[in-house]
């Protein structure tokens, strides 16, 4: 596993994650825009959102998560050009209630404060260690089959309602 400095990162990212949603804020590196938008949790949106960072950045991509495991890190775990630092969500709540004393939580801000801590404190925040190659072998293979198992189930309960529907038109 890698160290990185921050000066090595073409772009960073703070993502506030959930079941159907990801906030996204990106800064690339040199810059002080940073830019806003929201990800479906979808393998394949998240796959096309990710080769297109690669394209207009290349790599490493420095990815702050509120989280050490889950969903979205096991989708970003499949590209060796993200590097994911892990950020408690007790760290994201009082850093946000400094900024909004309220404690209303907003996602596209979460995701910037995210950002901004890593950003900020490099040193306090640790890498996620990545997958094996032959971890991540499997994960794409797991996947894939998932994929077919959900195409087969899919292909089973279209010809079971086609066999209902034709057992009570003939009733």
């Amino acid at each position: 596993m890698k160290n990185y400095t921050q000066k090595e990162f073409t772009a960073f990212i703070g993502i506030d994650w959930a079941d159907d949603k990801h906030d996204l804020c990106l800064q690339p590196q040199g810059s002080d825009i940073r830019e806003f938008s929201v990800l479906p949790h979808n393998m394949a949106k998240i796959d096309e959102w990710a080769q297109a960072l690669y394209k207009r950045f290349g790599g490493p991509i420095a990815v702050a998560v509120e989280l050490s495991k889950g969903p979205i890190i096991y989708a970003l775990q499949k590209y060796d050009f993200f590097v994911i630092f892990p950020i408690n969500p007790s760290t994201l709540a009082t850093y946000r209630s400094a900024f909004t004393p309220s404690n209303a939580k907003d996602d596209p801000t979460d995701a910037e404060f995210a950002l901004d801590l890593m950003l900020r404190y490099p040193s306090k925040f640790k890498q996620l260690r990545p997958q094996s190659i032959e971890i991540r072998k499997l994960m794409f293979l797991v996947e894939q089959r998932r994929k077919f198992v959900d195409d087969r189930l899919r292909f089973s309960n279209t010809r079971f309602r086609s066999f209902l529907l034709l057992t009570f038109v003939n009733i």
